[in-house]
């Protein structure tokens, strides 16, 4: 009972949190409770300088990634209903090369301005979004040296095209990305 009590004392102390529907009744000791479904809500430690500053920097990192990475999800789909619809395999070779050629020259510059925190975050938000690694994609489009060669440059600046998202370990990026409403 005194952890019960003390559950809602903190929870009271929470002047922001709004009770949405009664989900059900649980009987305590003998008193019956209600049991209410609350909003979303992450404490974040933010008590000092540098954290706060590290969590201003993923925001600023999530809002310059996330448009890339779902323009990357959007391209993929669209070559592959196109893939789909030519009929030899000559045609989608060459179909593939004119469309990486086309992204590269389209994003090539922006994505060069990218620091390499944002890279990183870059390839684990196409994770994300594509449900394929950045490596799997490139191994599916491309020829395998090219895919070994980005995996190559990749371990020299401390990461791997093999990436993936995990939204638990990375929660503060999902709460950011819902937050922002980036969805």
């Amino acid at each position: 009972m005194k952890k019960l009590v003390f559950l809602l004392f903190v929870i009271s102390g929470f002047q922001s949190l709004k009770a949405q529907t009664i989900v059900r009744f649980e009987v305590v000791d003998g008193d019956t409770l209600p049991v209410y479904i609350f909003d979303e809500v992450i404490l974040n430690e933010l008590k000092d300088a540098e954290a706060e500053k590290r969590y201003l920097r993923l925001v600023r990192d999530i809002k310059v990634t996330l448009p890339y990475a779902k323009l990357a999800a959007f391209r993929l789909q669209v070559m592959d209903d196109n893939l789909r619809t030519l009929k030899t395999e000559k045609e989608r070779r060459k179909y593939a090369r004119k469309t990486e050629k086309a992204v590269k020259e389209q994003f090539l510059d922006d994505l060069k301005n990218l620091t390499i925190s944002q890279g990183k975050l870059l390839i684990k938000l196409i994770h994300r979004e594509t449900g394929k690694t950045s490596y799997e994609i490139l191994d599916q489009y491309s020829n395998p040296f090219t895919s070994i060669f980005y995996q190559s440059m990749a371990k020299m600046y401390g990461t791997t095209l093999k990436t993936t998202f995990d939204p638990v370990e990375l929660y503060q990026v999902e709460y950011i990305i819902k937050s922002l409403g980036l969805e």
